[in-house]
């Protein structure tokens, strides 16, 4: 059985997003710093009359620098709105979920993240949980 996946870019890599964890997609605009927040957490921004968390996908994968990212998929997380950036959003399509693996080696700053595999034109695409981006979140295996 196919679900829908938002199809994005992390770090020049291709990652599906379940639909069911994507409220929406934005550019956000100015992102204001919070002290002594999670590293994972650039700051807060306003989108929509509401006050999101902006995390950092690049700090939660380890990554220094690169382009400032300013596109986003918002999700909604235990009553809280978190707005994960992206590089690029290319496309919804539907793909089946597959387990990720024995076989499969996932780069350990990947592994937290991943929760499976989908086949997009012929080649597999890491499927990707969100929440497992928050910081503080506990996320069932």
């Amino acid at each position: 059985m196919a679900d829908l996946f938002l199809i994005a870019e992390i770090a020049g890599r291709p990652v599906a997003i379940a639909s069911d964890q994507v409220e929406s997609v934005v550019d956000i605009g100015e992102v204001v710093p919070v002290p002594r927040a999670d590293a994972r957490v650039r700051g807060l921004a306003a989108l929509r009359s509401r006050v999101v968390t902006v995390i950092d996908t690049r700090a939660v994968l380890g990554l220094n620098g690169g382009d400032m990212q300013s596109r986003a998929v918002i999700t909604a997380i235990e009553g809280h709105h978190y707005a994960v950036l992206v590089d690029a959003l290319e496309d919804v399509t539907p793909c089946a979920l597959q387990p990720l693996a024995g076989g499969i080696v996932l780069d350990p700053a990947w592994r937290p993240i991943g929760c499976g595999i989908v086949e997009l034109g012929g080649e597999p695409v890491l499927a990707i949980d969100l929440r497992a981006m928050i910081p503080g979140l506990a996320v069932a295996a």
